[in-house]
């Protein structure tokens, strides 16, 4: 597993981020203490009364069980998608946290796949696993290697596969860590999502977004501003994190925040409320093409900021989830949605995964717009999710995707 790569980090190396106490030392040496996970029986918080169903058939966990058949669809395909070019791949500036760079996915390929069915539990799923294995039979495919994969599953009898929440933690630091400039790295997190309240102000509808390790009760979630911390913040400029979320609540689940429409509009911004205006002044004419426009603004505002005329706005400013790195998220549904387990084809798998190993093995090339519109194809009129595509900084969503 993991742990024969050389320069894994330690696992006291997670302590503690940004008042979130972090998780104590697993006692691998009292591993039946869960049953063999087989037999664990927590489960994560009910979203809604059980009993109650929004509408579209949820087990009160916000997940369903719908049977979908595997049919066929009018994918749209960018077939003249290009990858950017040198001079459309740097945006840089002379202030911190302003510098980003697109990543040509040259470099060295890494993965971290994560499934977990709570088997045994109220809350059981049956798809993620599968989800797993599908998500790596596509990337040997296409460039990785299970040399360089991590997978952790509740199925395993190694200690150190299972998705407990310090497994959790140090093989996100095993992933990002040794990384480049045009490295590409990819995770995948097929599980329970859920939402709790936020504790450090930086969510607009006061709840961090959070995945659900096995060992919850005792280790509690992963929140959103952890999974930044520990898979964001440590990139390099122009290395590539490429990041599908399947589960509930899942829409800023690495606090990303540039956020796109189907349309390929940019919604607003994270950046734009935490620094003000003059930034999505800057941004709307960044995505219009007139690059010194945007610089002037940008930074002319950011500058400001960081003169300290204004003690607040300049506090803000270094929140900023801005960052050097190329990275993209896919998530199942907006934050305030459920994600579905379904069985399609007669395999139990995620929606949000089966949808994306749909499109992206359909043969037609993808750009960011086309992945978001035909994953949404799929879903649509069958769940309530919406699939949502965010980054670390604004996209031409036109180019090509490439992970």
């Amino acid at each position: 597993m993991y742990d024969r790569y050389p320069g894994y980090p330690p696992n006291d190396s997670y302590g503690h981020y940004g008042g979130y106490q972090g998780p104590p030392q697993p006692g691998y040496g009292a591993y039946g203490a869960y049953g063999g996970y087989n037999g664990y029986n927590g489960y994560p918080p009910p979203q809604q009364e059980e009993g109650q169903y929004d509408g579209y058939g949820h087990n009160g966990y916000g997940y369903n069980n719908q049977a979908k058949r595997d049919i066929e669809y009018d994918f749209q395909e960018a077939s003249d998608a290009e990858t950017p070019d040198q001079s459309e791949r740097a945006f840089d500036s002379n202030v911190d946290g302003y510098n980003y760079r697109y990543s040509d996915c040259s470099g060295n390929k890494k993965a971290l796949l994560i499934g977990i069915n709570y088997t045994g539990s109220k809350a059981q799923l049956n798809g993620c696993i599968n989800d797993v294995q599908n998500v790596k039979e596509f990337l040997l495919r296409n460039g990785y290697s299970e040399e360089n994969m991590v997978i952790l599953t509740d199925d395993q009898s190694n200690p150190r596969a299972i998705p407990i929440k310090q497994n959790i933690l140090d093989a996100m630091g095993w992933l990002v860590s040794g990384a480049s400039p045009n490295d590409s790295l990819f995770f995948h997190f097929s599980g329970h999502g859920t939402q709790q309240e936020d504790t450090d102000g930086d969510e607009v509808d006061g709840y961090d977004e959070a995945i659900v390790p096995l060992d919850y009760e005792e280790s509690g979630m992963i929140v959103d501003d952890v999974l930044h911390h520990t898979m964001v913040k440590p990139l390099p400029e122009g290395c590539r994190l490429t990041a599908l979320f399947d589960c509930c609540h899942s829409g800023s689940a690495l606090d990303l925040p540039y956020t796109y429409s189907t349309k390929g509009l940019l919604k607003e911004p994270n950046l734009a409320e935490e620094a003000g205006q003059g930034l999505l002044e800057a941004v709307q004419s960044y995505m219009a093409g007139d690059t010194t426009s945007a610089m002037r603004s940008i930074f002319g505002a950011v500058k400001v900021f960081m003169n300290g005329s204004n003690d607040e706005a300049h506090e803000k400013t270094k929140k900023t989830k801005t960052s050097p790195a190329d990275v993209i998220m896919l998530s199942g549904c907006k934050d305030d949605q459920t994600s579905a387990d379904a069985s399609i084809g007669g395999e139990a798998t995620g929606a949000m995964s089966y949808a994306f190993m749909k499109v992206m093995n359909s043969g037609k090339q993808q750009s960011y717009l086309s992945l978001l519109n035909n994953t949404r194809q799929i879903l649509e009129g069958e769940y309530s999710q919406k699939p949502q595509l965010s980054a670390s900084h604004p996209i031409d969503v036109s180019l090509k995707f490439s992970f």
